[in-house]
């Protein structure tokens, strides 16, 4: 399985819509050409986006079920009962937890929260946790955070028990909706909400919204209730980012303005997170230093099993108890790295033992010694080292296997579990990512018929695999200016990611370095008309080889960043693909 060539795609050159754009809006050329490859040309669009304002966040009244939900849960205040926020174990569950929690204990609730635990219980609503819930206080009102838009039978047994539930969730919508006292989603059938993406925590925030409406003046929360709102913002932007929805409009407006937030008005457990992360002491924070230093610490507490103490971590008000919680995640997260690093060594022998999976359009691999609650990362980096949709299963002793799987190439992953279905115990997810469980004896089965469900309805072309650059550049026109200006972009990720652009006929100016622990990074530098420029590839390490058998010139696509080290900011160049020019 060698490396797949991608396809380069550039929007065309014009250099008189360039200076168009450029001078209506006073920002460079370089700037101009990204907004026009995105589809921005007009003047007003382009303004908009750049100067996108907390103002722009829809009215939380327009999100399905969040009027009835939040009137429910004032009335539940009102009468004093207890309310339990049953959330999910990733981050973006147990952000929108924590946004949930800090809300109605600010609105004097009888408020906790259940995280059911990873290994034991799985994701989502459980029928045994709602017996449990249901026997402790019967009269308590139950709101999911980020799960339950599938748990159909589980809904009926709430029912049937007398408890009330409400549920806030994003995911997929199955064939039938559980019958919930309410259901607040942003893609409910019938629903015109202006913008169906944003994930579980952006849903807990528009609810909080509105509950700070209803006790304010029934419009306006209070100054107190506005406050929390803005950090609460951050939470939001946390669980956005890990849940990689598109950054774009809402969603991109709660990340920029949580990005500011985070560091003036967090909680202390937050603030002894961002210092763990080192990330406390960066000027301004960006959404790599969420996807890269916070959520995989907060992560790692829901992946070990542990995901109550994140709640707790963002939520406490205790300092000393904020430093410990933040020392273990990130103990956590380094047991976690250790742990990935095996299962993805194990991953690969077994593709390379087991030549007749080769041929097959999906992978299925399935251990024994694999760790229910990491699997999902190590999935996502084995589908982008093979170039195929993956499925890890942890088995289990029990005789049951626990399953993790990504998308590639637009692969549709949820309709792919559908058409399997006679395999699993349960399943759900979205086109991206998903998760299973099965018999343990019914992997081999599973993998044949993934397999050929995939043969007859995946057929991948170059297209799904391009690589969009947005310009064609010379080396010496990525200067730090320039460079600096395109961060009005942002904040940058899924949907809207950081400028790529283009740089033809480059030689390297020294021989390929490997760098970073296990040297699984790349670093070369570049010439072009004498501008020299470093470029790192991250976890591409197999590159060195390749490029230094390269004698000529070579194209390379990249996005340009800002390395600032002990105190001086250079442009760096983030490497993406590389093709020798001939």
């Amino acid at each position: 399985m060698n490396r797949m060539a991608r396809k380069w795609t550039f929007h065309p050159h014009d250099t008189a819509m360039i200076r168009r754009v450029s001078g209506q809006l006073q920002v460079s050329p370089l700037l101009a050409q990204v907004l026009i490859a995105r589809g921005m040309s007009d003047a007003e669009q382009a303004k908009a986006f750049l100067n996108a304002k907390l103002g722009d966040l829809n009215d939380p009244a327009l999100l399905p079920g969040v009027e009835r939900a939040a009137d429910a849960v004032v009335k539940a205040l009102q009468q004093k009962r207890r309310i339990t926020i049953y959330g999910d174990y990733d981050v973006d569950g147990v952000t929108g937890t924590s946004i949930l929690w800090y809300c109605l204990q600010l609105c004097g609730g009888h408020v906790d929260y259940y995280i059911p635990c990873r290994m034991e219980e799985g994701y989502g609503l459980n029928e045994t946790a709602i017996r449990q819930l249901h026997e402790e206080d019967p009269q308590r009102l139950l709101v999911s955070v980020d799960c339950g838009i599938a748990s159909v039978r589980e809904a009926a047994l709430a029912r049937q028990l007398g408890l009330e539930m409400i549920i806030t969730d994003h995911h997929t919508l199955g064939p039938e909706l559980p019958d919930a006292t309410v259901l607040v989603h942003p893609r409910l059938p019938g629903s015109e909400y202006p913008f169906g993406e944003l994930c579980g925590a952006g849903v807990a925030f528009k609810l909080a919204w509105a509950i700070c409406q209803r006790l304010g003046d029934g419009k306006k929360a209070s100054p107190r209730m506005r406050e929390f709102l803005q950090s609460a913002v951050g939470l939001a932007a946390i669980g956005t980012v890990a849940d990689v929805v598109p950054l774009l409009a809402e969603n991109r407006v709660i990340v920029r303005y949580g990005l500011q937030t985070l560091k003036g008005i967090a909680s202390p457990g937050l603030k002894a997170l961002l210092r763990v992360a080192k990330v406390a002491d960066k000027e301004t924070l960006r959404s790599d230093d969420i996807g890269f230093s916070i959520a995989p610490r907060i992560n790692a507490a829901g992946r070990l099993g542990q995901a109550r103490l994140a709640v707790e971590l963002l939520t406490t008000e205790d300092v000393e108890r904020a430093e410990q919680l933040a020392a273990w995640v990130d103990q956590l997260n380094d047991n976690r790295r250790t742990v990935e690093r095996r299962i993805l060594r194990q991953a690969k022998d077994m593709v390379a033992e087991n030549p007749s999976w080769q041929q097959h359009k999906t992978l299925v691999l399935a251990h024994h010694d694999w760790h229910p609650g990491v699997i999902g990362v190590v999935a996502s980096r084995v589908a982008e080292e093979f170039d195929r949709p993956t499925i890890l299963i942890a088995l289990k002793d029990d005789g049951t296997g626990t399953g993790s799987g990504r998308s590639f190439a637009g692969f549709q992953l949820y309709d792919a579990l559908q058409a399997c279905r006679q395999h699993l115990i349960q399943f759900g997810g979205h086109k991206a990512a998903a998760g299973l469980k099965l018999q343990a004896t019914s992997v081999d089965a599973f993998r044949e018929s993934l397999a050929a469900w995939a043969g007859e309805h995946f057929h991948p072309t170059v297209e799904d695999t391009q690589l969009r650059i947005d310009a064609e550049v010379l080396l010496s026109e990525v200067n730090l200016k320039a460079v600096t200006e395109l961060d009005r972009l942002g904040p940058f990720g899924a949907a809207n990611p950081a400028p790529r652009f283009m740089a033809s006929n480059v030689e390297l100016a020294e021989p390929p370095k490997l760098m970073g622990e296990g040297g699984r990074h790349l670093a070369i530098r570049v010439r072009q008309q004498g501008t020299v420029m470093r470029a790192v590839a991250f976890g591409r390490a197999d590159w060195a080889e390749e490029l230094a058998k390269v004698s000529g010139p070579l194209h390379i696509s990249f996005a340009p960043t800002i390395n600032n080290f002990q105190g001086i900011s250079r442009v760096e160049l983030q490497l993406h693909d590389w093709k020798p020019a001939g």
